[in-house]
């Protein structure tokens, strides 16, 4: 599915940067089995799957294809936008199989639908609870078009500005779920009892081996669990005997007014993910791996907030919760018009390990994209790539080092807007075991002085829109944390 979805689809953003995901599920929704791609996507999109079984239950037919990404429906972000396809065998739904990618821009307030200061979640453009794009196997591209226009109906915003390529990345999405012929010839040759039994087994397997590493984590640290970080603090408390575990997010600060709202979807998928990462088997990541546990979120918080939000800056937040379970653990410390777009995760230092060093210049955790070469961003776009270098040294250091981060310098060569989500640029990634926190990280904008002969260099924080002239720069560095008390201590 995804080797389809990436040759078939146009954008940077699923055909280089690999930011996409695909699954299947079970009949009621639950995840089976996915490729190794985008975890925040993975753990949240069974959710997802789960709304619009409920929502359609009765009225699917073969050949339906479903779109959503509100937040409220299993959504992450608003760029991320999920086909839905139920798989039938007879006259049931025997699967469901779907892939997630995100879109460069699907409208609203600021250029790739992702701006720093947005407040509300009409402001982060299209959201969509359910719509049926494909009807008996036949598109309805017009009704498509026209929901991504809508985007603009609200005070300030545009629709789309990229109007053919999400077409264009939709129909991959569509075209990448046809591999659903080989689940219905695998149930052809052994039987659809036989392939449910075994899909069943799969997500038991996953179950059995959580249950076993909580009960080997309680034989370590009996105690509750407690660990705090910056957006999230809570506590993992495990029963020994059984391997369940309770998640609980107490303590977490309320819903914000701005864009770090983090979605209930996120928050499982963040606890899937750390959940699996440490367990020595050989198990897909599905729905089993959440059966022995209880996650309890406070309402009115930032982890699930209302459905009226803005939450594009949820990726970050995402992250912030991955690192207060990874304290609790002890595991590893973290480290506007039609025309052109572009948008690009940029790369940290991952967090070094009782044992090894942190990789730099990584996608860690939630995060899971590629970087975009730099023949492919100067073709693409208006800018000079000046360099792409490991920042040295911003990995902290211990008896193991974490790993070093990224420094991106790009240069406009037309006028053009910029924006940032950062997280780090306060506090730092902090280190474990005595190890010593990484840098943090920083962002400048490089300016035209007053006669044009020179640039000044300013700090930008963490979180930024601003307009560029043709010359003028911005300079991203990121910062891991080490592991251990330095070797010269």
């Amino acid at each position: 599915m995804g080797n389809t979805l990436q040759r078939t689809s146009i954008s940077t953003s699923i055909k280089e940067r690999l930011d996409f995901s695909c699954a299947i599920f079970s009949p009621t929704g639950k995840l089976v089995a996915n490729a190794p791609h985008i975890p925040i996507h993975l753990g949240s999109m069974q959710y997802a799957i789960q709304y619009q079984h409920n929502l359609w239950a009765g009225k699917l037919k073969p050949g339906d294809v479903l779109l959503t990404n509100h937040p409220e429906c299993g959504g992450t972000h608003l760029p991320d936008l999920a086909a839905v396809m139920p798989v039938f065998v007879g006259r049931r739904i025997a699967f469901y199989v779907a892939a997630r990618g995100h879109h460069t821009d699907i409208g609203g307030k600021g250029i790739t639908s992702m701006m720093p200061d947005s407040k509300e979640l009409w402001e982060e453009g299209l959201s969509v609870r359910s719509m049926k794009i494909v009807d008996s196997g036949v598109f309805l591209e017009e009704d498509v078009r026209a929901v991504l226009i809508r985007a603009g109906d609200f005070p300030g915003c545009s629709p789309t500005r990229r109007l053919d390529d999400n077409i264009s990345d939709i129909k991959a999405q569509i075209s990448s779920n046809q591999r659903e012929i080989h689940l219905q010839k695998l149930c052809e040759e052994f039987t659809l009892p036989v392939v449910h039994l075994y899909m069943n087994a799969i997500q038991s397997s996953a179950e059995i081996a959580v249950r076993e590493f909580h009960k080997q984590v309680a034989q370590t640290h009996p105690e509750p669990l407690t660990g705090v970080d910056y957006f999230d603090d809570g506590k993992i408390t495990i029963d020994p005997r059984t391997g369940s575990a309770v998640y609980d997010f107490s303590g977490t600060g309320p819903q914000m007014w701005g864009n770090f709202n983090c979605p209930i979807s996120i928050t499982h998928s963040a606890v899937i993910y750390t959940t699996r990462c440490p367990i020595d088997a050989d198990i897909p990541l599905n729905d089993g791996c959440l059966a022995p546990i209880d996650i309890q979120i406070p309402n009115g918080s930032v982890l699930p907030p209302s459905s009226a939000v803005a939450i594009c800056g949820s990726t970050l937040a995402s992250q912030r919760v991955i690192d207060a379970i990874r304290v609790h653990s002890a595991a590893v410390p973290p480290s506007a018009e039609p025309g052109w777009n572009y948008g690009e995760t940029v790369s940290g230092g991952c967090g070094a390990g009782p044992t090894w060093h942190g990789e730099s210049v990584t996608q860690t955790h939630s995060t899971n994209t590629r970087g975009n070469d730099p023949e492919v961003i100067e073709k693409r776009t208006p800018v000079l790539v000046r360099e792409i270098a490991i920042n040295r040294r911003s990995g902290g250091k211990g008896l193991f080092n974490g790993g070093d981060g990224a420094t991106r310098l790009i240069e406009a060569r037309i006028p053009l807007k910029f924006s940032i989500l950062s997280d780090r640029r306060v506090i730092a990634p902090y280190g474990m075991n005595g190890g010593r926190p990484g840098s943090v990280g920083k962002n400048f904008v490089y300016r035209w002085n007053e006669d044009r002969t020179n640039f000044e260099r300013m700090s930008l924080g963490g979180k930024a829109a601003l307009s560029l002239d043709a010359g003028e720069m911005m300079e991203i560095s990121s910062p891991g944390g080490g592991w251990g008390v330095p070797v010269s201590e």
